[in-house]
């Protein structure tokens, strides 16, 4: 029988083992999120006085000719320094710098943020006297190594709100009504569209839906409605009416001519293959019946020069006999 000394030593033992087994892979979990390629750097929204809560995007607001501050927070967890690059775009997409990214300036353009270290970057953001007011969207775009990460910007500009739209270049084009909705106000617009066809017998198309789109200030959106019941043979106007909030509204109308083409033209192709042949036919009865001998098709001849030259010829005989 085992003594108990001899008991506590191997659950001792085997304590240890157990330890000396599961460190390896505690350290192989924490290692790699060290590294320095496998570590992955963060741009956020710099959290607020309390330092509790993080913001999933920048919204700024003001009237035109204020500036706005904020600052930007990025975030080394790897071993060695990095170095980001910053600068302002339009839109969520970070694309272009001809409105709010334009206005857009961080208190650097690169900055180096050591390793395990988080860096809070100001910037501001200076709203034209100009400016008209409204929504807009811009960026900050922190670019390093082989990432670069959008930070979203939300503005909105003090003073009256506008929401106007116009309905534009509207065509049909087979089985489609294609046109361009122009947002002419200063808000963000979510337009909802109905679609209607008149014929010459009645009602060919009727649909109400809300676009999937938002169409910010001066964007001009091509869009496409389908119409899968397309008449083979009428004459169609099409109107379009597009609402939004705010009392945007616009109109716009189209006329269609739908026609058969492929039997119209079928059916025109015989018609003058029969009329060519009936020509060609008569052609060939009118000749056969004005056929002249062979006198008469000599030029210079006439029926009575042959008649002459004939008399001649009895005269010459009767001499001769």
């Amino acid at each position: 029988m085992p003594s108990p000394t001899g008991h506590a030593a191997r659950l001792v033992l085997a304590v240890l083992l157990c330890a000396l087994a599961t460190t390896p892979v505690a350290a192989a979990a924490t290692g790699p999120a060290s590294h320095p390629g496998g570590a992955a750097w963060t741009a956020r929204p710099a959290a607020g006085g309390s330092g509790t809560g993080g913001r999933p995007y920048f919204y700024l607001e003001g009237p035109p000719g204020t500036v706005l501050q904020d600052r930007l927070s990025v975030t080394n967890p790897g071993r060695s320094p990095l170095t980001v690059r910053l600068s302002g775009a339009d839109g969520a997409g970070g694309k272009g710098t001809t409105g709010t990214g334009r206005w857009l300036r961080t208190a650097a353009t690169e900055v180096t943020v050591p390793a395990r270290t988080r860096a809070d970057v100001p910037f501001t953001l200076t709203v034209p006297a100009g400016a008209t007011p409204g929504d807009r969207s811009g960026a900050i775009v922190v670019r390093g190594g082989d990432r670069s990460v959008d930070v979203r910007v939300r503005l909105r500009v003090g003073g009256p709100t506008l929401a106007a739209l116009t309905v534009e270049d509207v065509t049909v084009s087979g089985r489609a009504i294609r046109y361009t909705l122009v947002n002419r106000g200063n808000t963000v617009l979510a337009p909802r569209i109905a679609v209607r066809a008149d014929g010459v017998f009645g009602t060919l198309l009727r649909e109400a839906r809300t676009l999937p789109v938002r169409v910010r200030p001066g964007e001009r959106v091509r869009l496409t409605e389908p119409w899968q019941d397309v008449p083979a043979l009428d004459a169609a106007t099409v109107r379009l009416r597009v609402t939004a909030a705010g009392g945007a509204h616009g109109e716009a109308t189209a006329r269609a001519v739908f026609v058969p083409w492929a039997p119209l033209t079928a059916g025109a192709l015989l018609v003058l293959a029969a009329a060519g042949a009936g020509g060609y036919a008569l052609r060939r009865r009118r000749a056969g019946e004005r056929r002249p001998d062979d006198d008469e098709r000599l030029p210079g001849r006439s029926p009575g020069d042959r008649q002459h030259s004939g008399n001649r010829h009895l005269a010459k005989a009767g001499a001769e006999s």
